[in-house]
């Protein structure tokens, strides 16, 4: 896995009925873009986090624009 600052990541949820959740990379503490990554959620709450295969990183510059 690897990310820069200002990438999404997104955990799918485990169990049926439990939402996706998205969080926005803010600081990556691995050599080259490995894990693990601190991460800021959309309630402002932050993590440091070491994904699994439940997750999956949106790279910025490959998400699409507006309109």
């Amino acid at each position: 896995m690897h990310a820069e600052v200002g990438d999404r990541l997104c955990v799918h949820g485990r169990v049926v009925g439990q939402e996706d959740r998205t969080a926005e990379i803010v600081e990556v503490l691995g050599a080259d873009g490995e894990p693990p990554y601190r991460v800021r959620f959309e309630d402002g709450h932050e993590a440091l986090m070491s994904p699994g295969p439940d997750s999956v990183v949106r790279h910025r510059d490959r998400e699409p624009g507006p309109g």
